[in-house]
């Protein structure tokens, strides 16, 4: 496989070796990129702070307040995710603030190693977890306080990690091991068109390294995914015979191919698990349930005296606008964390059994590998549609948007629907190629795939209500 992929590069269109080569011609100027866009995400933040409440006849059009927050959750986010397909990490290295922040830092910081809690694989999906939650409690996507508080939070951990760890120089170790919105892409970015490839590779597997010219540290000879890559085009040289080469593939190939590239658990427990996230945080505000276990948990709080449970907390944890007829209590945080949570882990349960059931039988029906290593590879399937549920849960103000620009509300859910049909198409046909690794064939691969079916299934019925509106 690293053979050949060492060789398409020499193979590539005329066309990507010239947008190699302009974007290594200009990547010194990528540092005025990085300013304009940390001045234009603090105009974001800051600017709303500033600003009355919007009126009851203020829109994105005549309001700078409601146009920051649908720049940010209606454009920003899910377009930047659905990016990856196209164009990589490319936000990361090109665009991102935030990593250039951290690298900032890192240039007159401390530069101690990256200590083993921070690089342990785990690491981004609670900062995911820790970021997502504390969205919903502080009601980012309502307010613009809550826009800061989360935003905030991540522009100091980013400057913080970047200034005390990081050897060698301009390291961005938010960027690889702590960023949620970085996990989120670099997922992803497997199944994308985008990859950079080495010209001279290393045998012996993906690796890391703290020195070297990689901000993200990747041993670049030795590289095998593209879920680290940044694409800042530090490490191409379109006349050297070193480095890496910019190249386009068939989106999915490397899931396909995903034991050629360095399979990770940790990424499909991040895959289950936020969108369990996303689909609760969505729930929550629609199905009675919730209210039905916030009410008991409350009267079973107030009876034992906890009357603290009902009292605002601080605004920095919880959504506390008088003004906008939001106040969130004690009961409101532990219950929409709570319900949050639930639903990651049940989902993640759920999946999760029906991905071993699918590895069981691919062993029985004799699939190669063991029954762990079955289980990761046959989890990538399901990223397709994982992608789709986080751009519907977390970027549903794109949809609010296209129905205040006139689009009937109809045609949103078709096309949100269309959105999941793609996702789910896509989702069975890797699995059928993940199987088909596993030396399945006929039938006894379509008898493996069952369980996995049932899950894509599964994901679609969870997000119904969101597809409709309901």
């Amino acid at each position: 496989m690293r053979t050949e992929a060492a060789r398409d590069w020499r193979r590539r269109s005329p066309w990507v070796a010239r947008v190699e080569a302009f974007a290594s011609r200009h990547r010194d100027r990528l540092a005025w990129v990085h300013v304009a866009m940390f001045f234009g995400f603090m105009g974001l933040m800051i600017v709303p702070l500033f600003l009355p409440e919007p009126g009851d006849h203020a829109g994105i059009l005549n309001n700078f307040t409601l146009l920051a927050n649908f720049v940010i959750w209606g454009l920003w986010f899910p377009l930047v995710f659905v990016s990856v397909i196209f164009t990589g990490r490319s936000w990361c290295g090109i665009l991102c603030p935030l990593g250039a922040s951290s690298e900032w830092a890192n240039r007159v910081g401390l530069k101690r190693p990256v200590p083993r809690w921070v690089r342990w694989e785990g690491t981004p999906v609670v900062s995911f977890v820790v970021i997502t939650v504390l969205a919903q409690t502080v009601d980012a996507r309502g307010f613009p306080q809550g826009i800061a508080v989360v935003f905030g939070l991540a522009f100091a951990c980013a400057v913080v990690l970047g200034f005390v760890y990081g050897q060698g120089r301009n390291k961005r170790p938010w960027c690889r091991h702590m960023c949620p919105i970085g996990l989120m892409l670099g997922v992803f970015s497997r199944i994308g068109a985008v990859q950079f490839t080495p010209k001279q590779p290393r045998p012996g597997g993906d690796a890391y390294a703290d020195k070297g010219v990689c901000p993200t540290m990747i041993d670049i000879k030795r590289k095998e995914e593209s879920r680290h890559c940044i694409e800042c085009f530090r490490c191409v040289n379109p006349r050297g015979r070193g480095g890496l080469a910019l190249m386009l593939r068939r989106p999915g190939r490397e899931v396909g191919d995903i034991r050629h590239h360095n399979p990770n658990p940790a990424e499909i427990w991040f895959l289950f698990l936020a969108t369990g996230l996303a689909l609760g945080g969505f729930l929550w505000l629609i199905v009675p349930q919730y209210g039905q276990v916030r009410q008991a948990l409350g009267v079973w709080a107030i009876d034992r005296g906890w009357d603290w449970i009902g009292t605002p907390g601080p605004w920095w944890l919880m959504s506390v606008h008088r003004h906008g007829r939001e106040v969130y209590t004690w009961l409101d945080f532990f219950t929409i964390t709570g319900f949050m949570l639930v639903c990651a882990l049940a989902l993640t349960a759920v999946l999760g059994l029906l991905t071993a059931a699918s590895s069981w039988i691919a062993g029985r029906l004799g699939g190669d590998l063991n029954l762990r290593r079955r289980f990761v590879e046959q989890a990538y399937a399901y990223m397709p549609v994982a992608m789709v549920s986080l751009v519907v849960g977390l970027g549903g103000e794109l949809f609010d948007g296209l129905v205040a620009a006139g689009l009937p509300t109809h045609a949103v859910a078709l096309l949100k629907l269309a959105l999941f049909a793609l996702g789910m198409l896509w989702s069975v046909a890797l699995g059928l190629r993940l199987l088909g690794a596993q030396r399945l064939r006929g039938a006894r691969r379509l008898i493996a795939l069952t369980p996995l079916l049932a899950g894509v299934a599964f994901l679609g019925l969870a997000w119904w209500p969101a597809i409709f509106g309901l």
